[in-house]
């Protein structure tokens, strides 16, 4: 069991999400208000995705990151920042025509998916370990070994966290040889993302062989979608990882009733809490992922 737990909320997220909750953050400015109610109940991490203000469509524009982020650090809270860096892999194919692209595809090679996190050089970046069968239709998310080793490579060179997103168990592997080639520097993170569409199914048994996977000193968390969210909160615990929660993964805090990003980090709070945990606060997750110290951040 864990009983030094940090908890990251993911905000908003890049899913078709803002027309099923009026809670799910849009511009910069309420992606902002809304992580400063997640670090206030309680997140030590928020992890950070931006959209078109006016359309809500998921975006790579550097300025909304800037803005909101700046937002951020203005409002004198506490907290660790985490910018998605996995926008810019979506390929959806015809399926007649498998090799043309049709509307919603946004791929991009590894050097364009990180202009943001250049320019910003938030403490952590996500770095999704492969690619997958994105659900139902012909949507793919693509990040192939070569892609992720370059992208590895420079967001080391930045001095930034990867967080190793791991959708399904080759994934892990993968990512485990990026580790084992000197790619990502220790302690590694890794995010045990279940429950997406068709990548690992949200199965307690599955989570704890993926666990006992991960290389030595490694620091870990792990999230499941829907109604399952907070079961997974107790079972990162107990399994020995740290929790994820947010508008990103689950729209709900009861069936029926529609969450904030705040009260699903105090729910998370609770069960951590009832648990017998401690919650880390932001220094301390500092220490813990071994964040490394920035000059006027």
């Amino acid at each position: 069991m864990n009983h030094e737990v940090i908890v990251t909320c993911a905000l908003t997220g890049a899913g078709d999400t803002t027309r099923r909750s009026p809670h799910v953050p849009v511009s910069p400015a309420q992606i902002a208000e809304s992580a400063i109610e997640a670090a206030h109940a309680g997140a030590a991490v928020v992890h950070i995705h931006v959209r078109e203000p006016e359309t809500g469509a998921p975006s790579r524009d550097v300025a909304l990151y800037r803005e909101a982020v700046r937002l951020v650090k203005e409002s004198g809270v506490d907290v660790v920042v985490n910018l998605t860096a996995g926008m810019g892999g979506d390929l959806v194919i015809d399926a007649e025509d498998p090799l043309k692209p049709v509307d919603g595809t946004d791929l991009v090679n590894a050097h364009d998916r990180l202009p943001h996190v250049e320019e910003l050089l938030p403490d952590i970046c996500t770095l999704d370990c492969g690619s997958l069968n994105f659900g139902e239709g012909n949507q793919l998310y693509v990040s192939t070994p070569d892609m992720l080793r370059t992208g590895a490579k420079r967001i080391q060179e930045l001095g930034v966290k990867p967080e190793l997103e791991i959708f399904d168990t080759g994934n892990l592997w993968f990512a485990t040889k990026m580790v084992e080639e000197g790619l990502i520097d220790p302690p590694p993170l890794f995010q045990l993302c279940m429950g997406i569409p068709y990548g690992a199914p949200p199965d307690p048994g599955l989570l704890q062989a993926m666990v006992h996977l991960l290389p030595e000193g490694a620091q870990w968390a792990s999230f499941a979608i829907g109604r399952d969210q907070m079961p997974w909160v107790a079972q990162s615990v107990l399994l020995g990882g740290h929790v994820r929660v947010g508008l990103e993964d689950n729209l709900y805090l009861a069936r029926g009733v529609k969450a904030t990003n705040g009260q699903l980090v105090e729910r998370a709070v609770d069960i951590v809490q009832k648990l017998g945990a401690d919650i880390a606060s932001p220094d301390r997750a500092r220490e813990i992922l071994g964040l490394k110290e920035r000059v006027n951040a």
